[in-house]
């Protein structure tokens, strides 16, 4: 144990953490071994307000400093993380429990989400309209909202705020960022390393703030005024909370929340394609992914084979340190992610579920304080209401059709949807799953699984998943104002409408 502490603190120096800060009332605690690592500080109701206040005292400046050079500071806050990219990936291992794999793969996102914006600090691209009127010029631009709230989760510690932030910055807002509280360490290293990019380019130093506290200062950010956008990542439940508080006071809001992600097996899907993309989907990150594979809806002239792949595949899953080399699955995030599980895997059975495998706590004894699993397959005799429901823990549910009709219909029949795929060879299939008839989440894809989206594409989805777009295509939209401009050369005074006012 003293020898992770010792990495976790070498880690934190080397990305520019100064370690005489690290005391407080905030325990970060590791989930590899379920141990204390470090103690952060606690920020109160109050700090919060602070910080916003010294967010919004940054803005004019960073407002007005032009797109293409706010840019050069994301830029080189994406060399940085490139620099430090295995320092802070085991910093994300340590908070987050992930494979090394997977935790160099989230500081990658974060590297290709900054050189993503710094081409978009050159294109935040407004339209000229043709005008009604002769001699007039008909336009829109596009302005910084202000200072943005941004809330993240445990799974992902620190992509979805490079995400928002990346983006916000180009467009010329300043952020306070609230990591999740279980989640603190990678914050401070990722803060800090924009915080040196910050300086080494001349930005406005105030233009990127941390707040280290829980559900009270996270309220406090979500209530000030001053806060233009909250961009909230986590569950459902904390989306209707958070988004009925922003809108009473006529804030912008961008919710990330549940997923409850499905994939269509046809009759006519390469097995074992599908049995790959099927496995790393739903067994990945221990099942602790939004975008986690949880529902497979398998055709029913293939399912028995595909399933019998799939728990030989499961039962040589290696579990345990993700640390280690060869370590698949690590382990789930605390105590409560193993108890929800137990309760999803009891109320599956009260509702006819088969369990194939998997379930089971695993190498208690060597790590009696943390809670490592066995991925588990289930096989439902249909949609159940455990089904319909986000366990953020390794439980695929196993459902079968006859009709691709019946498929769809089931896929979109439940409240989330954020991410879905389908595995087939036949176009006609592949076409209608991705049209208005087919997936109903915000990401649909082929042949391949529902994780691992790239930061090119706008990530988010609709129904509970909160209706939110975050990272690549046009999402940059959603931290600026859109202003309509009609500009009147002709020396005349015409009206739209043919309207006459004499």
């Amino acid at each position: 144990m003293s020898d992770l502490i010792e990495q976790t603190k070498a880690a934190l120096e080397a990305c520019g953490v100064d370690l005489a800060s690290l005391s407080g009332d905030l325990t970060a605690r590791n989930p590899i071994d379920g141990k204390d690592l470090l103690n952060v500080p606690k920020h109160s109701g109050h700090d919060v307000a602070e910080a916003v206040e010294k967010a919004e005292a940054a803005f004019p400046a960073w407002r007005d400093t032009p797109a293409p050079v706010r840019g050069q500071t994301v830029k080189r806050w994406g060399e940085l993380l490139a620099e430090y990219k295995k320092d802070l990936a085991f910093l994300v291992q340590v908070d987050a429990g992930k494979i090394t794999s997977e935790a160099e793969g989230e500081v990658q996102e974060m590297i290709d989400i900054c050189e993503f914006a710094l081409g978009q600090s050159r294109m935040l691209y407004g339209k000229t309209m043709p005008s009604e009127r002769p001699g007039h010029r008909l336009m829109e631009t596009w302005h910084p909202l202000g200072v943005v709230g941004i809330i993240t989760a445990f799974n992902f510690p620190v992509a979805p705020y490079s995400w928002n932030t990346a983006n916000a910055l180009v467009a010329g807002d300043t952020v306070v960022w609230k990591p999740s509280e279980i989640a603190t360490l990678s914050a401070l290293a990722t803060d800090a390393l924009l915080a040196r990019a910050v300086k080494e380019t001349g930005a406005p130093e105030g233009i990127h703030q941390i707040v280290l506290t829980d559900r009270e200062g996270g309220e406090a950010l979500v209530d000030n005024p001053k806060v233009k956008l909250v961009s909230a990542t986590g569950s459902t439940r904390m989306g209707r909370e958070v988004g009925p508080r922003v809108a009473q006071r006529f804030g912008k809001c961008l919710l990330e929340l549940g997923g409850n992600n499905a994939a269509i097996v046809s009759d006519k899907a390469d097995l074992e394609l599908t049995l790959r993309g099927a496995a790393f989907s739903a067994a990945g990150t221990a099942g602790q992914r939004c975008t986690t594979l949880r529902r497979l809806i398998v055709h029913e002239s293939v399912a028995d084979q595909l399933t019998e792949k799939l728990v030989a595949a499961y039962k040589t899953l290696s579990i345990g340190d993700p640390r280690e080399e060869g370590i698949l699955v690590g382990p789930l995030i605390h105590e409560g992610a193993y108890e929800g599980m137990q309760k999803a895997l009891a109320a599956a059975k009260d509702q006819g579920g088969e369990v194939l495998v998997g379930g089971s706590r695993v190498l208690e004894d060597e790590y009696p304080d943390a809670f490592y699993v066995e991925p588990a397959i289930v096989k439902m005799p249909g949609q159940t209401e455990v089904v319909t429901q986000e366990t953020f823990a390794p439980i695929l549910y196993v459902l079968t059709y006859k009709t691709l009709d019946e498929a769809i219909e089931l896929h979109n029949s439940v409240p989330q949807g954020l991410s879905s795929s389908i595995f087939t060879e036949d176009q006609r299939e592949a076409e209608l799953f991705l049209s208005a008839a087919g997936s109903d989440c915000g990401i649909a894809n082929v042949n391949i699984g529902t994780s691992g989206a790239e930061i090119g594409g706008a990530f988010g989805g609709e129904k509970e998943t909160g209706g939110g777009r975050e990272s690549g295509s046009d999402a940059w939209k959603a931290y600026m104002r859109r202003a309509t401009n009609t500009v009147n050369y002709s020396g005349e005074l015409p009206l739209a409408q043919g309207v006459e006012f004499i």
